[in-house]
């Protein structure tokens, strides 16, 4: 099952924690922010909040969940701009229109790579939990907010804050995406268990300027014929 889902090519090694690394504002094909939809968005998140650039993320977040329906797509290198026209998307996709928002808005953005567990996706999946693939490579941005970075796990407050409004159980309409703005979502066991995430980690993968480096150094997490015959139909399913 393994061999038949996961990229051949995915290397596997643990990943050195890379500080230094230190993201940009350049569009990249994922995060084409230079398209006239991304522009629409960061001009109706402008309008939203014209103060902070956390406020300015914030109100992107917030229109972006509105206006971009969660569905079980896996084509983690989809362009924002189709992702905008199609109206809806997966949890990276979402996380990426936000990304490109930021840089957009003048917010240096890069990505955190995970490998999580994939077991921690089988209880949206009880009845498919075989086809669930074995690791999943996550794309965690953060944002340079204040001249540090800042991931979107603490977009909206700290984790010591966020984990009074309770763990994220990974069930039900929300997504890590919408998470955020409401709990704690600790990767690295920081908070109280309900929401510490960090058991489901297989591997840090370390820091990447973008979402695009992350992916070209580590692949998707379902090979490419797998994502051809069920892209179509799983990116139409809501989440």
């Amino acid at each position: 099952m393994k061999s038949v889902f996961s990229p051949l090519r995915r290397h596997r090694a643990a990943a050195l924690h890379q500080a230094a690394v230190e993201g940009g504002l350049a569009a990249t094909p994922i995060l084409d922010w230079g398209h006239p939809r991304v522009s629409r968005l960061v001009s109706d998140a402008r309008r939203e909040n014209t103060g902070t650039d956390r406020g300015f993320l914030i109100a992107a977040h917030r229109l972006i969940a509105a206006r971009v329906r969660p569905v079980y797509a896996m084509n983690d290198t989809q362009p924002v701009s189709r992702t905008l026209l199609l109206e809806r998307g997966s949890c990276s996709q979402r996380l990426a229109v936000l990304e490109a928002v930021g840089r957009a808005g003048g917010i240096a953005g890069r990505v955190r790579g995970l490998l999580v567990d994939g077991r921690f996706w089988h209880s949206r999946f009880p009845r498919l939990r075989a086809l669930v693939p074995h690791q999943v490579v996550l794309a965690w941005p953060e944002f340079m907010l204040g001249g540090q970075w800042v991931a979107v796990s603490e977009l909206y407050g700290d984790l010591g804050t966020l984990q009074e409004g309770g763990g994220f159980t990974n069930t039900g309409g929300e997504t890590l995406f919408d998470a955020v703005a409401r709990t704690a979502v600790d990767w690295d066991g920081t908070t109280c268990s309900s929401c510490d995430l960090s058991g489901h980690v297989l591997t840090d993968l370390g820091y990447f300027s973008s979402r695009d480096a992350l992916f070209q150094a580590h692949g998707q997490t379902l090979c490419l014929p797998v994502r051809i015959i069920a892209d179509p139909i799983m990116a139409r399913r809501a989440a």
